[in-house]
């Protein structure tokens, strides 16, 4: 749905407050169809971005799996190749 909304599980370090943010206001931003809302509906998105993020907050925080965390540099590293072959 949202190419820039990156897994945020299980990575070593773990995700931070600021890219939970990220995602929620990505998540959004996508759903309202626009990047800045209008003056009459800001409250009701920041509203909306700070629940999203808060709901990610307590699900990324409740989920457990038995596999060793991710490594961030790896995984972007990954990504950049998989780009690269993609596009090349």
């Amino acid at each position: 749905m949202c190419r820039n909304i990156r897994p945020l599980f299980n990575f070593d370090p773990p995700a931070t407050d600021h890219e939970i943010q990220d995602a929620a206001l990505q998540f959004v931003r996508k759903l309202a169809g626009t990047t800045r809302p209008s003056k009459r509906n800001e409250a009701a998105f920041d509203r909306a971005v700070r629940s999203i993020a808060d709901c990610a907050r307590e699900l990324l925080d409740s989920m457990e799996t038995s596999q060793p965390p991710r490594n961030r540099e790896e995984e972007a590293a990954k990504a950049r190749a998989r780009s690269a072959a993609r596009f090349a």
